[in-house]
């Protein structure tokens, strides 16, 4: 997300390093670029007039103190206003409602409201507390969205109610409220219809739902990719209804990130969730700060942390550990474990836009995850004594490997390789520094040091 406006200002504040002072010669010059960066993103043209004028009062004239560069200087009054623009401190999804607590989706179809609340409803059961979730759809229009929330709700623990498709949307909800109240849960999810465009039959369905809910939360469910018709519909369903928040979904496969910049401002109301694939624990509470950050390309170690410590197999790494402190030997199965983590978490494109200065690197991502998927393959092609002894894979083993993978020969190599390198790497590791690594992943005994700390 957001790969090219990074891209365009990482350049735009290269160009002030080594300047001595913010003028109004080289602001005008840089902001200039912001600008067309913004409207490339396909940010809202209000918004980025705002944000200009907004950057150039504040960067006219500033100082640069003796431990700073003007192009961090510069990079500081960008970062807080792009907080400001995307709702300054992270406003957070309230969870203080008298039970059950009612939680409205709204969007066009298309936007990802089904899968949306399945992944909300995973996010209050696993890491909220909330045991009893109630999932219910109100698209009678089409037939297929009341089966794919069930079948969601059964992946993610959760609960579906059934209601009935002859009845009203409307009747529909009031049906999942009282069941919801008289089976005692803690939450309830209200997937509503959509169309492919906005009209007042869709409108006034879902005011006329809000009617019968009164939910604690109306979420407006929109596609990071959508542009400028995200603002369009955003502007519409906030008139419809006193939204309380915005989920951004698909916002992994958004390059530009416009939406997520215009959105806020546009309507008035926060964004409180991004959607960050398909699967249903792919949902991150959207930070500003944090978003800032990863937008001037300083990346976001904190988020990157926290879903290392959420989806890492801690009893697995340690098991790894253990074999590697007793030398028991790293096998290639190990190997091929370590790899099926890191899909887990997303792949390499995942990791990288965590990561601080990764969009000036000349990194191909897909690449990477594509070599994740090759290896994980030629791991699969091979026999268990093969994992477990690699030094026994000669010539015809390499070449049946490489044809079993779809593979070339070269490939088979290359992973032999880089696995020797690293069993030589890990048996010269000491057992202290890998209990330091595990205590910082089990998230205790403070930051985690690093290779020669």
């Amino acid at each position: 997300m957001f790969d090219g406006l990074t891209q365009r200002l990482t350049r735009t504040i290269d160009g002030l390093r080594g300047r001595g002072r913010i003028t109004e010669e080289n602001v005008a010059e840089a902001l200039r670029e912001v600008r067309v960066a913004l409207l490339e993103a396909d940010v809202a043209l209000p918004v980025v007039k705002r944000f200009i004028d907004s950057v150039k009062t504040q960067a006219l004239g500033t100082e640069v103190s003796g431990s700073l560069t003007p192009g961090q200087a510069f990079i500081g009054i960008l970062h807080r206003e792009l907080v400001a623009v995307m709702g300054g401190a992270r406003e957070g999804f309230s969870l203080r409602a008298q039970p059950p607590l009612i939680v409205m989706l709204a969007g066009l179809q298309g936007a990802g409201k089904t899968t949306t609340a399945a992944k909300l409803a995973r996010w209050l059961i696993e890491l909220q507390g909330k045991k009893r979730v109630l999932l219910v759809s109100t698209d009678v229009r089409r037939p297929a969205a009341m089966l794919q929330l069930e079948r969601l709700a059964g992946q993610v623990g959760a609960e579906y109610f059934p209601a009935d498709p002859r009845t009203a949307p409307p009747a529909m909800a009031r049906a999942a409220t009282e069941h919801a109240r008289r089976g005692l849960f803690d939450a309830l999810i209200v997937d509503t219809a959509g169309r492919l465009h906005v009209d007042e039959e869709m409108m006034e369905e879902v005011r006329q739902i809000d009617a019968a809910l009164h939910p604690h939360e109306r979420l407006f469910v929109v596609d990071a990719m959508a542009g400028q018709d995200a603002v369009n519909a955003a502007r519409a369903f906030g008139a419809a209804l006193d939204l309380t928040g915005i989920i951004l979904t698909k916002a992994d496969g958004d390059a530009r990130g416009g939406a997520a910049l215009s959105v806020r401002e546009i309507t008035g109301r926060p964004i409180v969730f991004l959607g960050m694939g398909e699967k249903v624990d792919a949902l991150e509470p959207f930070d500003p700060e944090r978003i800032a950050a990863r937008i001037l390309g300083m990346g976001d170690v904190v988020a990157l942390v926290e879903q290392v410590q959420r989806q890492v197999d801690v009893h697995e790494a340690e098991r790894l550990a253990r074999k590697v402190v007793t030398g028991k030997g790293f096998d290639l199965s190990d190997l091929r474990g370590q790899l099926e983590q890191l899909q887990k978490m997303g792949g390499v494109t995942a990791l990288l836009d965590k990561l601080p200065g990764a969009a000036q690197q000349s990194v191909a991502p897909e690449q990477g995850d594509k070599q994740i998927r090759h290896q994980i393959a030629i791991i699969n092609s091979m026999t268990p004594r093969e994992r477990r002894q690699p030094g026994i894979i000669d010539g015809s083993r390499r070449r049946r490997i490489a044809k079993g993978s779809g593979v070339a020969v070269q490939d088979v190599n290359r992973l032999l390789k880089q696995f020797l390198e690293m069993q030589r790497m890990l048996k010269g590791m000491k057992g202290g520094r890998l209990r330091r690594m595990m205590g910082a992943l089990r998230g205790g005994g403070g930051p985690p040091r690093f290779p020669g700390s």
